[in-house]
């Protein structure tokens, strides 16, 4: 898409300003080139410099942590929170720890973050952290360390009315529960709702764990509902094998559907009777294996390794791994083999070539900013449950996680239409999303 004349320059300060920030650059392109028509609807938002604003984080926050592994060497790894916008609220997103951490991907995450939590409708603002930091093949003792070196820096940063981070790729509950240990531990208070993704047991929300994922399914079954379609026999891909990739799966079965494919690193495992859930979360959550493991004890997979999950027939796509991972070409081979709807559970897992593929071949295609906010939304959920010192049970929770799915479905599919681009979600996400925070940002002054 072509950006709007008003907004070329706005770009332009953007990718100067941020050098080298290759996926931030993309995700604010990608919400620029949406935003022509609100301007012409809305020339306050021009005059009061809010997108420009809204490019420019409120805080970004870079730390050394340093820690010792098992053997007594010292380590040094890279920290980083971008507070990017609270005019809805404490700034809400996720750490992730991995190696391809840099601030680049940390603004990028961030700045989809702020329209993804407008989106569910919460009072949550966005931001987004996390480490350079590997804990694949790091002991629960290194783990721990290095999660309280962090939180040692990170604690300054938080509070419950300030900022609330959770979970992202390479943080799940264990790294959680360690890093909320050291917050207790510094402040000497027992702050539940300054970190969400907790245990059930001191804290954590039902149905967290597979927020994510189910909300994305959700989403897609909420998108095939308005084609008047469903997942009854349908083929799914799903990439990934991690908490957002095995409760979709879940979830595509519980509807009717048949995921015969998931991936990790190493490659894919193609199953055609169908992923046997219970069997890939014993590998993969209990025992920390790889979905080799899974082909290995299940007569019908076959593991082809580095094998390019998106070469195989399906009606439905979930990308659940990472950014940037389905190319125009996986896109061209995905609708050529009869793919009818996708849905980004990962953060931008599209690139900009492959999501013009599916718009222009009439793909429902479900952005990551409206089809996993599931994650978020649960997040916001824990915040509300340890605001009041409640806990709700697995089924009310998943239903509340629904409704909003739903509730996001219909914002922005009424958005596309009402700016001319009935049936297209981008535009439909993007410009809820904006609208919501700009009018906000309008409202509260110069912030």
């Amino acid at each position: 898409m072509v950006l709007d004349e008003k907004l070329e320059p706005v770009y332009a300060a953007v990718t100067a300003r941020n050098p080298g920030e290759t996926e931030f650059h993309q995700a604010a392109r990608e919400v620029l080139e949406s935003l022509g028509p609100v301007l012409a609807k809305h020339p306050e938002y021009n005059e009061h410099k809010v997108i420009e604003r809204i490019c420019e984080p409120e805080r970004q926050i870079i730390f050394r942590v340093p820690w010792q592994d098992d053997h007594g060497e010292v380590q040094i790894n890279r920290g980083f929170r971008v507070e990017f916008n609270s005019v809805l609220g404490p700034y809400k997103g996720g750490l992730r720890f991995h190696p391809s951490v840099n601030l680049g991907i940390v603004k990028f995450l961030g700045f989809e973050q702020i329209f993804k939590n407008a989106l569910t409708g919460l009072p949550i603002g966005g931001g987004k952290g996390g480490s350079d930091f590997d804990p694949k093949r790091r002991s629960d003792d290194e783990i721990m360390r290095f999660c309280q070196s962090f939180m040692t820096e990170l604690f300054r940063h938080l509070g419950e009315h300030t900022d609330v981070p959770a979970g992202d790729v390479g943080v799940g509950g264990r790294e959680i529960g360690y890093l909320f240990g050291q917050y207790k531990r510094i402040t000497n208070r027992y702050e539940s709702g300054v970190l969400t993704g907790k245990g059930l047991d001191w804290g954590g929300s039902q149905v967290r764990t597979e927020a994510t994922g189910f909300g994305a399914v959700f989403f897609l079954a909420e998108m095939l509902r308005a084609r008047g379609d469903s997942f009854d026999g349908k083929i799914a891909l799903v990439s990934g094998s991690g908490n957002v990739a095995i409760y979709a799966i879940e979830k595509i079965h519980d509807l009717g559907g048949r995921v015969v494919a998931c991936s990790d690193s190493d490659g894919i495992v193609h199953d055609e009777k169908g992923i046997d859930v219970e069997l890939l979360k014993q590998v993969k959550e209990r025992e920390r294996g790889r979905v080799s493991d899974y082909a290995d004890r299940r007569p019908t997979a076959e593991f082809v390794a580095g094998g390019n999950l998106w070469g195989l027939p399906c009606d439905i796509a979930v990308p659940s791994a990472t950014q940037n991972e389905l190319t125009g070409t996986d896109a061209e081979r995905l609708v050529r083999n009869g793919c009818i709807a996708v849905a980004e559970g990962a953060n931008m897992p599209c690139t900009p070539e492959a999501v013009r593929t599916f718009l222009a071949a009439g793909v429902a295609f479900g952005p990551g900013k409206a089809a996993n906010a599931g994650g978020v939304a649960t997040s916001a959920l824990e915040m509300q449950q340890n605001a009041s010192r409640d806990s709700w049970t697995f089924e009310y929770t998943e239903e509340r996680l629904a409704g909003i799915m739903r509730d996001i479905h219909d914002r922005c599919f009424e958005t596309a239409d009402e700016y001319g681009t009935p049936g297209n979600y981008v535009n439909g996400a993007n410009i809820a999303g904006f609208i919501k925070v700009a009018n906000a940002m309008v409202a509260l002054g110069l912030v």
